[in-house]
């Protein structure tokens, strides 16, 4: 499980800015957009809703942003038609990243994507390229604090349904099948328990480490910041180790 402490430092870093936060809240409405086309507005009958939601509340979005969101979703169907499309590639040292996109625009997104990756040292490949190297699983973060049992999380999260429960020095990590990651997921928090992150994610089974060349780790970190700024990528997930100090800035 090693690396995996590290894929939750880079995922906290990201909201670091209000800027940042701006962005992550346009992403994850485009998310919303995507829950509500498949499966209604109603969150109770929807469970991909509720799990986008718990995600946007883990990322501190407003709940009245969350509402306005859903409402909008429910009324621009007719008029904005999203998809989610994923890219794969190789980034610099031989790294596998996966771009997962949500678009309204399918050829620009390719384009920009494509330009991305060989404008930073990397080449996009073909699919399927890169994510046989990966696990899609359930990933909750929550943070250690005096007022959280550990042997009563991991119990908690084991009886709902939980894969494997893993103390880090800062936070818990609770992972799923993504079968079972709604059920894991509202049984913690229904019990009580706030998330860190709480999201389906993309687990590299190895890892790449490039964290003792300073030049590769540079090369690496300014491909995914670019891919991360792009309006259409919502995630992206790679298998590189980075230095962590600096994930923890």
């Amino acid at each position: 499980m090693s690396g995996h402490s590290k894929w939750a430092n880079i995922k906290n870093k990201k909201e670091k800015t209000d800027a940042q936060r701006g962005k992550i809240f346009t992403k994850i409405g485009r998310e919303i957009a995507i829950a509500v086309k498949e499966g209604g507005s109603d969150p109770s009958k929807n469970s991909k809703l509720r799990d986008v939601i718990a995600k946007a509340k883990a990322s501190n979005m407003p709940n009245d942003n969350i509402s306005r969101s859903i409402k909008k979703a429910a009324g621009e169907l007719g008029s904005v038609n999203y998809e989610e499309i994923t890219y794969e590639g190789y980034g610099p040292g031989g790294t596998a990243v996966i771009v997962e996109v949500v678009t309204d625009n399918r050829n620009r997104a390719a384009a920009d994507v494509r330009h991305i990756f060989d404008k930073n040292g990397g080449s996009m490949g073909s699919s399927g390229c890169v994510g046989w190297m990966f696990d899609k699983r359930g990933v909750m973060i929550i943070e250690r604090s005096a007022s959280i049992d550990e042997d009563e999380l991991m119990m908690a999260a084991l009886d709902a349904g939980a894969e494997d429960f893993i103390p880090q020095d800062d936070v818990y990590e609770v992972y799923t099948s993504v079968s079972d990651f709604s059920a894991v997921r509202e049984a913690l928090e229904s019990a009580g328990y706030g998330f860190l992150s709480a999201e389906l994610s993309m687990i590299p089974q190895n890892t790449v480490d490039i964290s003792a060349d300073p030049e590769m780790v540079q090369k690496v970190e300014r491909l995914l910041e670019r891919l991360e700024d792009n309006d259409d990528v919502q995630e992206v997930y790679h298998n590189a180790v980075l230095p962590e100090e600096e994930e923890e800035e």
